[in-house]
């Protein structure tokens, strides 16, 4: 997964590092699972020492929690330039809703096997990141919910629609739908997932068509 930013000197040196770190342990816990895979093999995948890892990384479990940290921050940031860019261009809350969308539909189709471990995780409850992961779920819909209340303030937007459940709807349609598009129809294309997604919130969230 790419780096949010850069770093000058060492800094640069050791985000490279962990990004080879991050991309390793994703594809590998994506394979065989969390429990099933160990920091020798995360090691190996990336070509770097056993050492390395523990120099970057407390334990394999704070390699994962940083690795959901990192992943939901590049797609909070994904949704949030969307929504400004729309904005800039003078289009509405839906069309940013939409932009939005289809952001979303980008990361997931550059960042697969992490969006199928994000969506694993969020339905488990014994995993000593589920605080973590709560925190950088809400970032996410939070992103939604802000430009949902903008739409509420200008009226685009009915005011009795429930903003935090319709925020956390929207992302999950997409979450799913994403999903479902790579696992069970890959033949289609992103336009065409995006032009369904697209048609589902004209119709169901601005009330038009």
């Amino acid at each position: 997964m790419e780096r949010s930013s850069t770093t000058p000197g060492g800094s640069a040196r050791r985000e490279a590092t962990r990004q080879k770190l991050y991309e390793a342990a994703v594809t590998l816990i994506a394979e065989q699972g969390f429990s099933a895979t160990t920091v020798d093999e995360i090691a190996e995948r990336a070509g770097v020492a056993k050492g390395t890892v523990y120099y970057n990384f407390a334990s394999k479990s704070v390699l994962f929690e940083e690795l959901l940290r990192h992943g939901v921050g590049l797609l909070t940031a994904s949704l949030r330039e969307a929504a400004e860019r729309t904005e800039r261009e003078g289009g509405s809350k839906v069309d940013a809703l939409d932009a939005m969308i289809r952001a979303g539909l980008v990361f997931i189709d550059r960042y697969p096997a992490f969006t199928q471990l994000y969506v694993a995780e969020l339905w488990r409850t014994n995993r000593a990141w589920q605080s973590t992961l709560m925190v950088v779920r809400q970032q996410a819909v939070a992103v939604v919910e802000g430009v949902l209340r903008e739409g509420v303030a200008a009226g685009e937007f009915n005011e009795e629609i429930d903003v935090p459940l319709t925020a956390a709807a929207l992302v999950g349609m997409v979450l799913v739908a994403a999903l479902d598009w790579k696992s069970f129809q890959p033949e289609r294309s992103l336009d065409d997932v995006h032009a369904a997604l697209s048609r589902l919130l004209q119709g169901r969230v601005s009330g038009r068509g």
